[in-house]
């Protein structure tokens, strides 16, 4: 099943979270994204202000989650736990 936008830049937020700055091939592999879509999506991302580009040693850029992103990626997670019903529930309940 496709993700959502959200669902994607929810996946990218908290990889940043777990694992701290990263340059964009370990994190395309760690969000499972293909090179052209998370390349949207960390534009995406950088421009509301949810992730920086810092710039480290010999010019490599790396990305980390910003305050705001942080504290986006808790209250999603919050959020997603007072959920009553989860689409795993669902799917149970409807056999196809």
């Amino acid at each position: 099943m496709r993700r959502s936008h959200l669902e994607k830049y929810i996946e990218i937020i908290g990889v940043l979270a777990q694992n701290g700055p990263l340059k964009q091939t370990p994190l395309m592999y760690k969000a499972n994204l293909n090179c052209n879509v998370l390349k949207k999506d960390l534009n995406y991302l950088v421009k509301q202000g949810l992730i920086e580009e810092r710039t480290i040693e010999k010019g490599k850029i790396v990305f980390a989650i910003t305050q705001q992103g942080s504290n986006v990626l808790k209250y999603f997670q919050a959020f997603k736990q007072n959920l009553p019903i989860t689409e795993e529930t669902i799917n149970k309940a409807i056999p196809l």
